[in-house]
């Protein structure tokens, strides 16, 4: 995520977390975003000062004052901050005072991580402090996601997917061509928390492949012993020999 002059995106991530500050942080850096942590509500203001975040991924429940409070700081230090509460908090009520004190996000704990990744992208780019407009699609082959519509289609054909489903699909997505582990998945696609095993992005994944590939050329490809990748299989130019081309060799073009 760059902004529009081509320099990293600045993201201040508040929790009192230390495995969530870490594991978000990663994510966001491999995104190519610049990192700021803060364990409580003073020191978020703190750095905010110093390092002039234009995204804040925050906590309403901190050690000593509570989001609502660092929101109201927030803003008036830079009123343009894009401000994504990450909270336990779920209740509808808390969810509306949220966004009424000035919030532009809520995303509840537990979390998929390609969730608050994509709900910063989103509110970057429509804020413009992102310099991809119309980054909303990703494209890979016949396949075609809008990840604001939440919409998927395999040549002009909708595919109807599962939250779930979903996330795990965009993941694929946005790493085409890159070789992803189980537990790389179950990081970004699942709960940062979630105490699941690699069981379960094995069934996902059959899902996702009778949903995606059923009746066309598959794009999602399993690597025995190290996990998925989303790639055209490329057909190999048939060596010619003297006299009438050969035909295929046995067991050519299968897994």
């Amino acid at each position: 995520m760059n902004r529009p002059d081509g320099s990293p995106v600045r993201v201040l991530v508040v929790d009192d977390e230390p495995d969530l500050t870490d594991v978000l942080g990663t994510a966001l850096r491999s995104e190519g975003c610049q990192v700021r942590t803060a364990a409580d509500g003073s020191s978020a203001l703190e750095a905010a000062g110093a390092f002039h975040p234009d995204a804040v991924v925050l906590d309403w429940m901190l050690p000593d004052i509570d989001g609502l409070t660092v929101l109201r700081g927030l803003r008036e230090r830079s009123p343009s901050v894009c401000v994504l509460f990450l909270t336990a908090r779920d209740a509808v009520e808390d969810r509306i005072a949220g966004i009424t004190a000035g919030g532009d996000d809520y995303v509840t704990k537990p979390f998929s991580l390609e969730e608050v990744l994509a709900r910063l992208r989103g509110l970057l780019r429509r804020a413009g402090m992102t310099h991809a407009p119309g980054d909303h699609r990703l494209v890979f082959a016949d396949l075609v996601m809008d990840e604001e519509a939440r919409e998927v289609t395999r040549a002009g054909e909708t595919v109807e997917l599962s939250r779930t489903e979903f996330e795990l699909l965009r993941y694929l997505m946005r790493n085409p061509r890159r070789v992803l582990s189980k537990e790389q998945i179950l990081q970004r696609v699942w709960s940062y928390d979630f105490g699941g095993r690699a069981h379960i992005v094995e069934l996902y994944v059959s899902y996702l492949r009778k949903k995606v590939d059923a009746g066309r050329s598959p794009l999602i490809h399993t690597v025995r012993g190290v996990g998925y990748v989303l790639k055209q299989e490329l057909k190999q130019d048939l060596k010619q020999g003297p006299g009438p081309a050969a035909g295929p060799a046995p067991g050519e073009g299968s897994p």
